[in-house]
């Protein structure tokens, strides 16, 4: 019920949000080459006017995901409602980047590639616990690329 009265926090509602990442956030050529995917957990604080004062990455499976993250939600300042009785609120945001055209087919290279970038990767961990404060858990963002151009 609670759900249903609040204002989606990005200006435009959730398609719009979701439109706004997938179309700034652009895959790294690191990205690509490692063949990385995973999930990366970001929280940000977001003032009355809209403008990300702070950006903290909770989680992420390759430190590498994050890279191309963090420009678009630098870009995203101005969009962002928060309730009229705060100064500011924090905002939990997950994406998960995801290989689309990748099948269990795909040559032994490519597979060995992806497994090698799995097994490789730097994670972004927390080692003692978070504090989430008053945050909105929003739904989670999903980037898809492709490894042929």
């Amino acid at each position: 019920m609670a759900q249903q009265q609040l204002a989606f926090p990005f200006q435009g509602g959730k398609e719009v949000m979701v439109s706004f990442f997938n179309q700034n956030i652009i895959i790294t050529p690191e990205i690509l080459q490692k063949k990385a995917t995973g999930l990366v957990l970001f929280k940000f604080t977001a003032d009355e006017r809209g403008h990300i004062t702070k950006i903290i990455i909770y989680y992420a499976d390759d430190a590498l995901l994050a890279v191309p993250i963090v420009p678009a939600l630098k870009k995203s300042t101005k969009k962002w409602i928060i309730p009229d009785h705060e100064r500011f609120h924090d905002f939990i945001l997950p994406f998960s980047i995801n290989i689309t055209d990748l099948k269990l087919s795909d040559s032994t290279a490519t597979v060995k590639a992806v497994y090698d970038g799995f097994l490789k990767r730097k994670p972004i961990l927390s080692s003692n616990q978070i504090p989430l404060d008053m945050a909105t858990l929003l739904p989670p963002i999903n980037i898809n690329y492709e490894l042929k151009p």
